[in-house]
């Protein structure tokens, strides 16, 4: 089974990912796992704003928008 690994500013749209790890400074990395980006949530880009930043995420049920800036702190696992 081949593993992908990558950050999740990387991940397609409709794909869904597994978070693996938050690469991030105190705060950042609080508010991260605040929105629920904690290791083994499922997270999948649903739709780009018309300057592809923000990108909409569904995770644990709720759309939350992410900066790629945010995004590339967060190490997924496609799935």
């Amino acid at each position: 089974m081949d593993i992908k690994i990558m950050s999740l500013d990387k991940l397609p749209l409709g794909s869904p990912g597994r978070v693996k790890q938050v690469l991030s400074d105190s705060i950042s990395r609080r508010r991260l796992l605040d929105l629920g980006l904690i290791s083994g949530t499922r997270v999948r880009p649903i739709m780009k704003s018309p300057k592809s930043d923000p990108v909409a995420y569904e995770i644990r049920g709720a759309l939350i928008a992410l900066r790629s800036e945010e995004a590339k702190k967060v190490l997924i696992e496609r799935i």
